[in-house]
């Protein structure tokens, strides 16, 4: 008889054992990350893919509604849909048929559809801004603001908050050392300019900080994420984004508002559901149902600056812009997002699931008498090692234990549970039911256990 398990009373202990499993119950996935490593770099199409606490990264057969089948024929209850792009679930009919359609019709013209009329009223309609561009990810936009931005006002700094993300854009690749000094990310490979010198920070919440930063003349916009999302979630404190706009204002700085996450608050992002009033409104990943695209709204004063500074070059090309921006096929599943599947409704079971995932989370967390705690906006829910929730990036890092991180993910992963590989993010969809929220708090609650017999 083989012997049992060794104990586990580390958590390397605990790593150990739940690789082992995966590596037993994950053949084919195991054995095509091999074969995936002699054709990608660093094992997979995109390096995201590789960043899960898994040995290897798990290969995908299919998604429907908010569950995932992978090729080992393992089922998943799926709460990071695919980190935000399949917020409303996998294999969405109305998008399918509109992906269907249009591809019959062909993907893209380089010349605007009729349907691109209609996204831009619905668009309008929605989040509040008059006029309208599109772009292929939410990097792309936010480059296209910050350009736009510089552009207008004739000043060359871009403000950004401590711990932000807003994709692939070097310009917010700036952060606040342990001293408080601001440094380029060290991941920033190959960037041979010193950023800083053009992107400042301060951190999120800290108002006496974002007013010394504004009080020069050189600040042409200040880029943000309405809740902070990307470095643990972080919520701002009462008042925060009435003070950021007025001092914005009173500044003379365009205030970018960055919705790509927190369109998980309503049908109409954070920006609706708390007055907030941008210049620029960007959003991406979700807003065409996993097909990339994403758009991005402006004031009709600003599109005004924005005529004024194009006729100063004269005829020609601003270099804003790429060529498979607002195709057809991006406006027309955009199209079947904005009028049948981002509704009221669903954004209402949603919000319900989110409320029953937190309750269930806060319930563990007070019945082990853990020093953990929940954030959420709207469907989007974090799991903090911290309590109180920490009210800044230099307070979320002290939490972000990576080897317990990884310990949890994996934990979930094995049974049967995926959360966003990135900190512990989790969304919560339409059709997410109430069995596999419940699925995951027990496996929480399962995985907290096992951390208690090590104490």
């Amino acid at each position: 008889m083989s012997p049992g398990p060794a104990p586990v009373r580390a958590l390397s202990d605990l790593l150990a054992a739940e690789a082992a499993r995966f590596v037993a119950e994950h053949p084919r996935s195991m054995a095509m990350a091999g074969q995936a490593a002699a054709v990608w770099r660093g094992g997979a199409p995109m390096h995201w893919m590789g960043d899960w606490a898994s040995p290897a990264p798990i290969f995908a057969a299919q998604g429907v509604g908010a569950s995932l089948t992978d090729v080992d024929g393992a089922l998943y209850d799926d709460f990071c849909l695919a980190d935000t792009p399949a917020m409303f679930g996998h294999g969405e009919a109305a998008v399918a048929a509109a992906i269907a359609d249009q591809a019959r019709r062909g993907a893209g013209f380089m010349l605007p559809t009729a349907t691109a009329i209609l996204v831009g009223r619905l668009l309008a309609e929605r989040f509040g801004l008059p006029l309208w561009q599109t772009a292929t990810t939410a990097s792309d936009a936010n480059r296209a603001a910050i350009r736009w931005a510089r552009a207008v006002t004739g000043r060359p700094v871009i403000l950004v908050f401590d711990g932000c993300y807003h994709g692939m854009v070097d310009d917010a690749f700036v952060v606040l050392d342990r001293d408080g000094a601001p440094v380029m990310k060290p991941g920033l490979l190959g960037q041979v300019h010193d950023l800083t010198a053009t992107t400042w920070v301060v951190p999120f919440n800290d108002l006496a900080a974002l007013e010394m930063a504004l009080a020069s003349d050189q600040v042409a916009a200040v880029l943000a994420e309405p809740v902070m999302t990307n470095c643990g979630m972080i919520l701002p404190e009462p008042g925060f984004h009435e003070a950021l706009r007025r001092l914005t204002r009173e500044a003379g700085t365009l205030l970018v508002i960055d919705e790509t996450h927190t369109i998980s608050t309503g049908p109409g992002g954070y920006t609706r559901a708390h007055g907030l009033e941008p210049d620029i409104f960007v959003l991406g990943k979700a807003i065409a149902g996993g097909v990339p695209a994403a758009v991005w709204g402006v004031t009709a004063e600003l599109s005004a600056r924005m005529d004024a500074a194009q006729a100063r070059i004269g005829p020609g090309q601003s270099g804003i812009g790429t060529t498979l921006s607002g195709n057809a096929l991006a406006m027309a599943t955009m199209r079947a997002m904005l009028t049948e599947v981002m509704s009221d409704a669903a954004y209402g079971r949603m919000l319900a699931g989110a409320e029953r995932l937190v309750a269930g989370l806060n319930a563990v967390i007070a019945g082990r008498g853990l020093a953990w705690s929940t954030v959420h906006v709207g469907a989007r829910v974090e799991l903090v090692f911290a309590a109180p929730p920490p009210k800044s990036a230099a307070q979320m890092r002290k939490a972000l234990d990576p080897e317990l991180m990884a310990a949890l993910h994996l934990w979930l992963i094995n049974r049967g549970v995926l959360i966003a590989p990135f900190h512990n993010m989790m969304l919560v969809s339409p059709v997410t039911e109430d069995a596999q929220i419940d699925r995951l708090v027990a496996a929480v609650d399962g995985f907290a256990g096992a951390i208690e017999e090590m104490q």
